[in-house]
């Protein structure tokens, strides 16, 4: 018996989920994620220095891990002077959110 296969999400929306899945795939990348909101919640920035310093990792580790969340679209950032200042996406999150809840098939 062949199971039809329902077209109701696009497959740019089934990709979309899947990058982004594969950036939270990582513990320190869901921690960092996580600390960023926080902290631009209470309207501050942050750079590679400050979460080297709160998280005790080294900065190549750091950079590795925010480079895989820049590309997937959940973290924006801004450069001032030499520094790269860190925001959450919220709006990839809220998609991505609202996406895996169409995903299901129950």
């Amino acid at each position: 018996m062949r199971i039809r296969r329902e077209n109701d999400m696009a497959d740019a929306d089934i990709e979309f989920i899947a990058n982004v899945s594969d950036a939270f795939a990582h513990p320190v990348r869901l921690q960092l994620f996580r600390y960023i909101m926080q902290v631009n919640k209470e309207f501050k920035s942050i750079c590679n220095k400050d979460l080297v310093a709160e998280f005790g990792y080294a900065q190549a580790t750091i950079s590795q891990h925010m480079k895989k969340l820049i590309d997937a679209g959940l973290i924006e950032t801004k450069k001032i002077d030499k520094f790269t200042y860190y925001y959450a996406s919220l709006g990839v999150l809220m998609k991505y959110v609202k996406l895996t809840k169409q995903f299901s098939v129950v």
